[in-house]
């Protein structure tokens, strides 16, 4: 088994080993992960954060040891706060990196960095703080930065934020937690989950206090969120129809 790091601020997740695949998540400065499989020009990857699979190119990669990967993986996450910040390298260039980037491998990477970092389990009710840091972040698919990101990207990296562990996709995030029975039971912070006409769930979105949420659709945006689902105070249209609503914390 080999094992990799992240070098640059954001590298494109694939579902297939080309430029031209549909991207299914990124990779962010520092996350570490198990090479599964790697070709002349790919590597297929298993994050460890959240075991998500996908394909990146090899250019944008650095491979590390098995040590040097369990050590990191062991050690609590050490994520940038500000929504750009920069690192150096040995020859004294700087590189861009962005919320919610991993600093546990500065010393591998031979990067200095003097920002801010966020470290350990915050309190609940922080979740909604670090949700406003995306506001009107446009939307995109398989995105997980405020330049862009999806449904399920901004509830994992609002939670990751927040010393808290989500799974990539909405649907997996759904098996997670105790489920509520009634949007009253809610507190802020907690996920509302929905689905499409065949039963699937497709989005999700963070609950706030006063029957609102907060959510990427289109941006991420905040809407009213009522028993039927989530109503868009713009379009004054129901978008979303309501599944289950989740305690994660």
């Amino acid at each position: 088994m080999q094992y990799g790091i992240c070098n640059l601020s954001i590298v494109p997740l694939r579902n297939e080993p080309s430029d031209a695949s549909e991207l299914v998540s990124q990779v962010l400065y520092g996350d570490i992960f198990k090479i599964l499989e790697q070709r002349k020009s790919w590597s297929k990857i298993r994050l460890a954060f959240d075991k998500y699979e996908g394909w990146i190119d090899n250019k944008q990669l650095i491979e590390i040891t098995e040590e040097q990967y369990n050590q990191l993986y062991k050690e609590s996450p050490k994520l940038s706060i500000d929504l750009v910040e920069f690192i150096e390298d040995t020859n004294q260039q700087l590189h861009p990196i962005l919320l919610g980037s991993s600093l546990n491998g500065l010393s591998i990477l031979n990067h200095n960095h003097d920002g801010t970092i966020v470290e350990g389990k915050k309190p609940k009710e922080n979740l909604i703080k670090t949700a406003f840091l995306y506001l009107n972040s446009p939307y995109l698919w398989g995105g997980k930065t405020p330049f862009g990101i999806d449904c399920s990207g901004f509830t994992q990296m609002v939670y990751k934020l927040n010393g808290y562990k989500l799974l990539r996709d909405a649907s997996q995030q759904a098996t997670q937690g105790e489920a509520l029975s009634f949007i009253e039971e809610s507190e802020p912070g907690d996920l509302a989950f929905f689905d499409n006409n065949e039963g699937a769930i497709t989005h999700v979105g963070i609950i706030m206090s006063d029957n609102y949420i907060i959510h990427a659709h289109g941006k991420v945006r905040i809407d009213r969120l009522d028993h039927s689902g989530i109503y868009n105070v713009d379009r004054k249209v129901h978008t979303h129809k309501l599944r289950v609503i989740k305690k994660v914390i």
